[in-house]
């Protein structure tokens, strides 16, 4: 049994919104830096603060539902968790190896905190893709 695509999408939302609360509050106590993905999406785009939010919440709320039912969920292996966790892990790289660097975060975000920030980041995208997986839920035994 495939996740349900309403079920993918409001776990995306839950996903998103604990996210973005890390990157508000947790990434700064481990790293002594803000962390403001909007505005950083924003300066990727040439466009302003509330274009970089928008895109924030259309890539976590509808964008990557879609991606992980129609595309990821068939293809890992696991539990809805553990799918949802290789989901955080796979985003997390894209994130740390190409949109960080883009965005002027540097190499492993040595711009923003370093590993400190790698590892706040991972942990943010893990609890993205672990929330989105078992909300989004489907059997384990294809």
């Amino acid at each position: 049994m495939k996740p349900e695509l309403q079920k993918a999408v409001i776990g995306g939302v839950a996903g998103t919104v604990v996210m973005t609360l890390m990157a508000m509050y947790v990434a700064p106590m481990m790293t002594g830096m803000a962390m403001d993905i909007a505005a950083m999406l924003a300066g990727m785009m040439g466009m302003g603060w509330m274009m970089g939010m928008v895109g924030h919440i259309m890539m976590g709320v509808v964008i990557f539902p879609l991606i992980y039912v129609f595309i990821v969920y068939n293809r890992v292996p696991g539990s809805p968790l553990v799918r949802g966790l290789i989901w955080g892990v796979a985003l997390w790289v894209m994130a740390v190896a190409v949109v960080m660097p883009m965005a002027g975060a540097g190499v492993l975000m040595a711009n923003m905190g370093g590993m400190m920030a790698v590892i706040a980041s991972l942990m943010a995208h893990l609890v993205y893709g672990g929330l989105l997986g078992q909300i989004a839920g489907g059997g384990s035994g294809e």
